[in-house]
């Protein structure tokens, strides 16, 4: 016979597991693109292949999002215009966002202030 506290154990686990929408509480990092978008096509050349291997990367996971075939996801808190945008997400809450590529190195400076914003959000009490 399985302890209670071993059954309970197993059953939140495999809850947390399959519910849909569980990814959702962790951080990622949205991309909105476009077919056709020069400068989204510059980020994937110079930044795509990178960012996996970041430490960055680890903490949140590049999502890409088309802006011709999907919906914004909820807890996008404005409109998304301009490609390429990123939207840094923190359990289904925008943290903040990088609206254009310039380079590699202004990206990763602008990455670097959400990061520390986010890093300032995990730090706070929940309410």
């Amino acid at each position: 016979m399985i302890a209670p506290a071993r059954l309970l154990a197993t059953a939140l686990l495999a809850a947390v597991t399959l519910l849909p929408g569980a990814a959702a509480w962790s951080a990622e990092l949205l991309m909105f693109e476009r077919k056709g978008c020069g400068h989204c096509a510059r980020w994937l050349a110079q930044v795509g292949p990178v960012y996996p291997r970041t430490d960055v990367a680890k903490r949140a996971p590049l999502r890409r999002v088309d802006l011709g075939e999907e919906r914004p996801p909820e807890g996008v808190t404005s409109p998304v215009r301009f490609t390429p945008t990123f939207v840094l997400m923190d359990q289904g809450r925008e943290v903040g966002r990088i609206v254009g590529y310039i380079d590699d190195a202004t990206f990763w400076g602008l990455l670097a202030n959400l990061m520390a914003r986010l890093d300032e959000q995990s730090a706070k009490p929940p309410n």
